[in-house]
């Protein structure tokens, strides 16, 4: 009886140690440190390469065990992509669990004010598994676009600059789904009514943003300047807004704007179209935006940048007086020698 009973405790104590061997392979946290840290699992990975990726992320205890459950189950034929929290509380089981069940932790996704979908398209894929030219392709496809009412010059007016929290792996088509959600709660009742009362859509108070958004930085001046644009679509007479040119010639390092590039062949060209362009020059910022539906309402139809180079401009409301201003700057200009001929007739 002693035997057996000897016999019995021995055996307990086995079963008690490969539960606590068992628990601690399962339980214990797989952080390398105090830091959270991501493991991040896309379309072209398997077994062999998550377990790279975790031997980097993950102590050794933690990704050999996370591995061997892998291994073990039909995870293989399962994977699915996404970016997984590795906090210092995660244990093996919980953390294997995750990626099977694709228990993604979203990153939050900046959308920023840039010139163009090539940039807006590159900036947002550096943040996101999505490729560039995918999200790009999707962009300039007119039966994506017309999912929104847009085509493919207006569908950069769907992001508007905030920061958003969305998962790593969004495709693009749920990625512009998100945009155009965010898109309808930031034009609230009160924007709306405001761009209704100009006589604008959403679409081309954005694309007027974006022309002022290029002509000042001076956020205090933008409601001016809007307003002078504003004018201009009213009379109506062709907005000769400069930036619209370097866009056209996608060079937005250009200086001065010379007379022989006035005539570039594009519905961009605001020299020699009349009206606003097809869509916007840039992803416009909310103040941008938020300066054209509170434009300033006054009769200034010319301006030109002051002769200071502060940044800002003079404004007119005849052509003689325009000129004077425009003959202050270009002579500021050639003192600079930065060229000799401009158009001065923003």
């Amino acid at each position: 009886m002693k035997t057996k009973g000897l016999y019995s405790i021995g055996l307990t104590a086995i079963v008690f140690v490969i539960i606590a061997v068992v628990a601690l392979f399962l339980f214990y946290p797989i952080n390398k440190g105090n830091e959270t840290t991501y493991l991040y699992i896309d379309k072209d990975d398997n077994v062999d390469s998550i377990a790279r990726k975790m031997s980097v992320e993950c102590n050794c205890l933690g990704a050999a065990t996370v591995m061997t459950l892998a291994r073990h189950t039909d995870y293989a034929e399962n994977i699915l992509t996404g970016r997984y929290e590795i906090d210092k509380s995660v244990g093996s089981l919980l953390f294997f669990r995750k990626m099977r069940n694709g228990q993604q932790k979203p990153i939050m996704l900046t959308v920023k004010s840039v010139r163009t979908k090539e940039q807006l398209a590159e900036n947002l894929s550096k943040k996101l598994m999505l490729d560039k030219e995918d999200l790009l392709a999707y962009m300039n496809n007119n039966d994506s676009c017309k999912k929104y009412g847009l085509d493919t010059a207006t569908i950069i007016t769907l992001f508007i600059p905030n920061t958003y929290g969305v998962y790593w792996n969004v495709s693009a088509d749920k990625l512009l789904k998100r945009m155009y959600s965010e898109a309808e709660k930031f034009w609230s009742k009160d924007r709306l009514n405001k761009a209704s009362s100009l006589g604008l859509s959403k679409e081309e108070v954005m694309t007027l943003a974006s022309i002022v958004e290029e002509e000042t930085a001076n956020e205090a001046e933008k409601p001016r300047v809007a307003g002078m644009y504003y004018n201009r679509l009213r009379k109506p007479m062709p907005l000769q807004a400069d930036p619209t040119i370097k866009f056209v010639l996608k060079d937005f390092a250009i200086t001065r704007i010379y007379h022989n590039m006035l005539f570039v062949k594009s519905p961009y060209n605001t020299y020699m179209n009349e009206g606003l362009p097809p869509g916007p020059i840039r992803v416009p910022s909310v103040a941008g935006i938020d300066a054209v539906l509170n434009l300033e309402h006054h009769d200034y139809i010319y301006m030109c940048a002051k002769e200071d180079f502060s940044g800002t401009h003079n404004f007119a409301i005849t052509y003689e007086e325009h000129l004077q201003n425009a003959a202050r700057y270009s002579k500021a200009l050639n003192e600079r020698n930065i060229g000799k001929y401009g158009t001065n007739k923003e």
